[in-house]
C-alpha cells in the first residue's frame, strides 16, 4: 500500500498517478527505483512529491476560467 500523506488530497493523487503512469508507458524516464508496474511506480513518485499536478488557471475571482 502506498502512503500518500496529508499534505495532497486523495482524488489530486489519483488523478495525477493515473496521468503519470500514461506518461510512464509511453517511455518517460522515472523519478524514483522503478516497479516492475508503471501503475505502483506513478504513486510512489506522486507519493515522493517528485509529481505534482499543474495550478489551475483561475479569471482572478478565483474562478476557473471556461475555454470558449
Amino acid at each position: 500500500m502506498i502512503h500518500r500523506g496529508i499534505e495532497i488530497p486523495a482524488f489530486e493523487f489519483v488523478v495525477v498517478a493515473a496521468q503519470r503512469t500514461a506518461q510512464l508507458m509511453r517511455g518517460c524516464v522515472p523519478r524514483v527505483v522503478p516497479h516492475s508496474k508503471p501503475e505502483v511506480t506513478a504513486q510512489l513518485e506522486v507519493a515522493a512529491g517528485k509529481v505534482r499536478a499543474l495550478p489551475r488557471e483561475t479569471d482572478g475571482a478565483g474562478e476557473r476560467r471556461s475555454e470558449r
